[in-house]
């Protein structure tokens, strides 16, 4: 069965043939403008490519056109190259009255063919901060966004778990750790591991001082301190295998695992699969092997291995060094690979990486499809802006990082004052509010991180994103609990066939409808475009027409019980609408408020 949409579009197109002897390819529609009456806009202007004329006279002409061939549309009005389209009462309360099942409308079952979801990657030498916190959201939104338009997903990281970096927080914690562990300090392990990793720097900083203070150079001091010199070391001891530090690497990134999975668990964000680099920085090679015989690389005279991507605008790209060691893209080839091996189904990947890294996708992007790799096609690199602080930029290895469980934890804080000021949960237990204010208080900030566009940069503030007014999460949770309210007041009320028969829509309720059918279509682009943005400010606009229907339109006070049962059934619809969207973008929420 065809959509209105899908109809229009036909009718459209058969309208301009019919009338102007052309063939239309495609019909642009958009949502019509407030100011305008009309319930679906179809843009003239493009068709002026196969129609010479008057928009406006082209538009009347379509227009006309509809009204006789297509029952659902009852007027129209063309506003320059613009038609305006009002759709009839019976066609909003047939599409009220044959939605099967609001729990899951908008969304489909999943097909056959998979995407693997790649986000967080974080590196083991550090806790995540309020960057892993932006890169996850998007990552699982999206996850969940795609799954919601069909596709299988699974949903991955790889664990940056080796490295000089690494090294340095084993090297300050054997120095100057005392044998402090976890539970010896009480602190979560991530977090442990990321104060020697401070300290590396701090100590890392004094000795070149000293150097410097000596007669050396800036980069004499830093190559010549004696702490860089020992992490180089321990990271040799680490390649060859060297029991005493690989034990040391083990027991001291498995702490970090453990903070990682209880901040996880804490955000609500999950993965199928884990991939750690320690087993991925060998894979690849025998594909740069196979790309040499195809003649796909090159090798150059000192043995080094290279791609030649100049012909599409990019430079030229090394694979291998000049002693056959591997490089990252050389590791992020063979990770791809491996995991189609491993997941057979997957037809695509989609990488949350910030945007300092879009160089590096392109690369890797194009040498997969010069392999020959047909899901190589369906790559995409979801780049992301930096979050920003009123304070400035962030800098692990200085400490001036915002820690991800200390933010969540403030979130919950500020929501507890702000809730307390409003006065209206005297009545829940010590358990049920701590419960509400993380719930609020996490919904606050995934709301606010998630509504803007993943490419624009953010300024996190954490009180303006807990205020219930405007476009907010706790706005749009508490418009939620509200609706609750009034299901749980109405005690069962159900909404008849018959009673949906020749009902009288009053305006606001047909607003509402209006907005509650485009949720299909709002799934369908925001997966298209690997965007919650766009699910986030839908479930904001539907808010908004929910609360102006609520406060313009009488529900228990209707005039009959007809009014009372179609009104309560439209405002369990939009909670259930509300619910699924904040599910996508793994946001929760509360019953009451």
């Amino acid at each position: 069965m065809m959509t209105l949409q899908e109809t229009l579009s036909l009718k459209v197109k058969e309208a301009i043939s019919n009338l102007y002897q052309a063939t239309l390819e495609t019909v642009e529609f958009q949502a019509t403008r407030k100011e305008f009456e009309g319930d679906i806009t179809i843009v003239v202007f493009p068709m002026l490519r196969v129609v010479k004329g008057n928009p406006v006279q082209i538009g009347e002409a379509i227009g006309n056109y509809l009204v006789e061939n297509v029952e659902e549309v009852i007027r129209f009005n063309v506003v320059k190259g613009f038609l305006n389209v009002v759709l009839s009462d019976a066609h909003f309360l047939d599409f009220f009255g044959n939605v099967p099942d609001w729990d899951t409308f908008g969304t489909k079952p999943q097909g056959d063919q998979a995407m693997m979801v790649e986000y967080a990657s974080p590196n083991t030498n550090k806790p995540l901060h309020l960057g892993h916190v932006r890169n996850v959201l998007l990552g699982y939104s999206v996850a969940n966004i795609t799954k919601a338009a069909g596709k299988k997903v699974y949903k991955t990281q790889i664990i940056n778990d080796r490295g000089i970096h690494i090294c340095k927080s084993m090297l300050a914690w054997e120095r100057y750790g005392d044998g402090e562990t976890p539970e010896s300090t009480g602190l979560k392990g991530d977090k442990l591991v990321g104060n020697y990793y401070v300290k590396f720097d701090q100590e890392y900083k004094k000795e070149i001082a000293a150097l410097e203070a000596d007669g050396k150079t800036t980069d004499e001091a830093k190559a010549e301190a004696p702490l860089i010199i020992a992490a180089q070391q321990m990271l040799l001891k680490w390649e060859a295998g060297d029991k005493e530090v690989v034990a040391l690497w083990q027991k001291m990134n498995g702490w970090v695992y453990e903070g990682f999975d209880a901040t996880y668990k804490t955000i609500g964000v999950d993965f199928d699969k884990n991939y750690y680099e320690s087993n991925t920085y060998l894979l690849g090679k025998e594909f740069i092997a196979e790309g040499l015989e195809s003649g796909v690389f090159i090798k150059k005279e000192d043995g080094s291995v290279w791609c030649d991507l100049t012909e599409e605008g990019l430079d030229e790209k090394i694979v291998l060094r000049s002693d056959g060691t591997a490089v990252y893209m050389t590791q992020d080839i063979g990770t791809a690979i491996q995991r189609v091996k491993d997941y057979p189904d997957v037809n695509g990947m989609i990488y949350t990486v910030g945007n300092e890294q879009e160089y590096h996708f392109q690369v890797l992007f194009l040498i997969l499809k010069k392999l020959g790799f047909a899901w190589a096609d369906n790559l995409f690199h979801l780049s992301y802006g930096m979050v920003d602080l009123p304070s400035g930029k962030m800098k692990s290895r200085e400490g001036t990082v915002v820690d991800a469980d200390d933010l969540i934890a403030d979130m919950a804080d500020t929501a507890r004052k702000i809730s307390e000021e409003l006065g209206k949960i005297d009545d829940f237990s010590e358990e049920e509010k701590t419960e509400l204010y993380h719930t609020i208080g996490l919904g606050a900030l995934k709301y606010y991180i998630l509504k803007v566009d993943p490419k624009k940069r953010i300024l996190f503030n954490p009180e303006e994103s807990v205020d219930f007014q405007g476009n907010t999460g706790p706005f749009i949770q508490y418009t939620y609990a509200r609706i609750q309210s009034i299901v749980r007041k109405a005690n069962g009320v159900t909404l008849s066939a018959d009673q949906m028969q020749g009902y009288d829509l009053q305006p606001k309720e047909k607003d509402v409808l209006k907005t509650l059918q485009q949720f299909p279509g709002v799934i369908e682009l925001a997966a298209a475009n690997y965007s919650p943005a766009v699910v986030a400010n839908y479930t904001y606009d539907l808010v908004k027409e929910f609360n102006s229907f609520y406060q313009n339109v009488p529900i228990f006070a209707a005039e009959n019980e007809t009014e009372i049962n179609f009104r309560v059934a439209l405002c369990a619809a939009v909670g259930d609408v509300i619910k699924t969207a904040f599910g996508l973008l793994g946001i929760d929420v509360p019953e009451r408020m």
